[in-house]
């Protein structure tokens, strides 16, 4: 038997871009997605703390250092800038392995979006 565990976290960064004719995702600066242990094109859940709102989407990498967490297309009318958000992905782990299993969790400043050291 499996079990969906949280993998990832990145918990509450601020929405600096919102691009609704960008092709679709969510673009993470590579700095968090390294810490959060995130890659490029995986899916990740969005929870949107300011309205309430969730979506599931892939991720785009972003400009290392930049602090940018951009929401793309259809994605763009789920958040506005400014709007703090969480990114959270998921893995499937046998059952004996999930007991055991630590996600990565980070929490960055939410004024820059950059780790917290």
């Amino acid at each position: 038997m499996f079990i969906e565990v949280v993998k990832s976290k990145i918990h509450k960064v601020t929405v600096t871009e919102a691009n609704l004719q960008y092709v679709g995702s969510i673009t993470i600066d590579e700095d968090l997605m390294d810490a959060a242990n995130i890659i490029e094109n995986e899916k990740v859940q969005v929870v949107n703390i300011n309205n309430g709102e969730r979506l599931e989407t892939y991720v785009i990498r972003g400009k290392r250092g930049s602090g940018n967490v951009s929401l793309n297309g259809p994605a763009a009318r789920k958040g506005a800038v400014g709007d703090v958000i969480i990114i959270i992905s998921y893995a499937l782990l046998d059952a004996k392995e999930a007991k055991s299993f630590q996600p990565h969790l980070i929490f960055p400043d939410t004024a820059t979006n950059k780790l917290i050291t």
